[in-house]
């Protein structure tokens, strides 16, 4: 069930990617990421009081703890400026990789208090057709200049601020419940976004008090970010960070494909092909894990 959910994921990233996109067409990136935080604040604090949960935990925690919401607004700022340096697809490979290597580490060594999981041999079919995936999908035609090359280095710490902000929530949500931790999660982020709404070059915040669209669904995105964390928070104590990683990785490729079809817009042939790639090796993985947990069980017995 768990690895459906870490499939579930990435499948809700690409309605996030999506719905997100177009909010941004119309308000611009940080006044966009503004309401989204704003609009998932007020999802998550309805379905708390729905089921008559806690907004917060009732035990002290280590203030860390609180900051998976901070953490993530990185994610966003990372990717934001590799735009336009180099492809999409290589801001999306670098951004794999990055969550692979991080994952790995906190799998092995156990960081951010999570349950430790060696690495194991077995494991290393679905790494290396992970990077195979990273290569399958990485454009630098443009060139390496000093721009490309920190576009490449942010791409990559956007991976890793992806892991961090998933691994920080999860410690978050043992305590306090799924959805309390998206709910904390989002309202630790409103006050950054609107910050970075209002100080960063080329913002205007007036925009946010323009005649809202129209086109009601374009506000969502914040609906389905707090799906997305209850999900992760679900899943991840549960599976290993590196597989959680390549799982949602598959399932935002493989839908966001869809949706471009369905969509008629155009998608990336190149992407598709390194999610493929990463798939092959997921399924090879978990079939090798399968196989071992049949053969322990029948030693057991």
């Amino acid at each position: 069930m768990y690895n459906f959910l870490a499939l579930l994921s990435g499948f809700i990233i690409a309605i996030v990617v999506t719905l997100n996109g177009q909010l941004t067409d119309v308000y611009t990136n940080y006044n966009a990421t503004f309401i989204i935080h704003l609009v998932a604040v007020v999802f998550s604090f309805i379905f708390l009081k729905l089921g008559k949960k806690k907004l917060f935990p009732s035990e002290k925690l280590p203030f860390w703890f609180y900051l998976g919401g901070a953490v993530g607004i990185f994610n966003a700022l990372f990717q934001n400026a590799a735009f336009g340096k180099i492809s999409l697809t290589s801001i999306l490979a670098l951004a794999l990789f990055g969550q692979t290597v991080v994952s790995i580490f906190v799998d092995n060594f156990g960081w951010f208090g999570m349950e430790r999981r060696p690495f194991k041999k077995s494991s290393l079919v679905g790494f290396v057709f992970s990077i195979i995936g990273v290569v399958v999908m990485l454009d630098l035609s443009g060139g390496i200049n000093p721009r490309a090359i920190l576009a490449i280095f942010l791409a990559f710490a956007s991976g890793i601020t992806t892991v961090v902000s998933r691994s920080i929530n999860g410690r978050l949500a043992e305590h306090s419940g799924s959805m309390s931790g998206s709910f904390i999660n989002h309202l630790v982020g409103l006050p950054l976004t609107l910050v970075l709404a209002l100080v960063m070059p080329g913002s205007d915040i007036s925009l946010l008090f323009q005649q809202p669209s129209t086109d009601w669904w374009i506000y969502l995105g914040g609906l389905a970010g707090v799906l997305l964390i209850f999900v992760t928070n679900v899943t991840v104590m549960k599976v290993t960070a590196l597989r959680l990683s390549l799982l949602s990785f598959v399932g935002q490729v493989l839908l966001s494909v869809l949706l471009d079809l369905l969509l008629d817009s155009s998608f990336s042939r190149v992407t598709l092909y390194g999610g493929l790639v990463v798939t092959a090796g997921v399924g090879i993985n978990m079939l090798i894990d399968y196989r071992q947990s049949v053969r322990n069980k029948n030693i057991q017995t």
